[in-house]
């Protein structure tokens, strides 16, 4: 019991034991500053400024920019970057995804490619029909104005009114002819060729947008014109064309000429497919070509 009291007198007198630590000058051995220390003092400084640095760098980490040159942190704005590229690439991701599949659609029309499917020919206006339970029939001022002003309107005119947007889609015959050769889904022929004199003008069946006008070798020069609903036209063989990628056009507008061009032709004609939302279908059942 003596010996561990003896070891803890002595373990204390160490700890409290005083130092001093003298700063002198060299040359004349003059006293600058001086400490007392003792053992027990200097641990305890250097706990306290250790538990300060650490205190402080964690401040530093966390409240502070210098996080971002640390391994392992990002900054927050390269995150929010970050985020905002994933929103895009996959808006993008599916504007190229709906692009491919409307590319793949001119292609097929281009080209014929594609499997014959059976086609209700009336399924082409089915979007605009209406259930006539829930149309008023009863007779306004409005309607009783409109009405005499359609009757004193010529029934041939080929241009939609102002508002005519709620108007069923009606199809003007884009040349008139001789019909060489009809509509043949199992000769892959889903088009009619209509024969007409060199340079006759052609003309657009609907309003619409020019989403293709080129030469191709097989077809010579197309036009190929979207209308609303999905239903794109195509003339092919064309001597001529009036239009380019990305024109408006207006029922019964002159588009091209007929013509003699590309590979596949015989001879002075028109070469025109109808397409419903991807699916060829029988032009005769929807224009007059007479």
């Amino acid at each position: 019991m003596a010996k561990k009291d003896k070891r803890r007198r002595e373990i204390r007198r160490k700890l409290l034991h005083k130092y001093r630590l003298v700063i002198l000058n060299e040359s004349t051995f003059e006293e600058k500053i001086s400490f007392k220390l003792s053992r027990l003092n200097v641990f305890i400084t250097g706990t306290l400024v250790t538990i300060g640095l650490i205190g402080l760098t964690t401040l530093l980490i966390a409240f502070t920019p210098l996080r971002e040159y640390i391994p392992g942190y990002s900054s927050t704005r390269l995150k929010m970057q970050a985020t905002t590229l994933t929103y895009k690439t996959d808006s993008l991701v599916r504007v190229l995804d709906n692009t491919n599949r409307y590319l793949e659609n001119v292609r097929m029309v281009l080209t014929g490619d594609i499997e014959n499917t059976g086609m209700n020919r009336d399924s082409l206006f089915e979007q605009f029909k209406l259930d006539p339970a829930s149309v008023d029939l009863t007779p306004s001022r409005q309607d009783s104005a409109l009405r005499a002003e359609v009757a004193l309107e010529d029934k041939y005119n080929l241009f939609e009114r102002s508002g005519g947007s709620s108007n069923p889609l009606v199809f003007f015959s884009p040349l008139s002819g001789t019909i060489s050769q009809h509509y043949d889904a199992e000769k892959k022929h889903y088009a009619v060729d209509v024969v007409a004199p060199r340079d006759t003008p052609i003309k657009t069946v609907a309003d619409g947008t020019v989403i293709f006008a080129e030469w191709t070798a097989d077809t010579g020069h197309v036009i190929i014109i979207e209308h609303k609903g999905g239903i794109l036209s195509v003339y092919k063989h064309n001597g001529s064309l009036n239009k380019e990628q990305g024109d408006m056009v207006k029922s019964g507008e002159v588009i091209a000429s007929v013509g003699n061009t590309g590979e596949f032709t015989t001879g002075p004609h028109l070469h025109f497919e109808l397409w419903n939302n991807g699916t060829a279908v029988n032009p005769t059942d929807y224009v007059d070509f007479k």
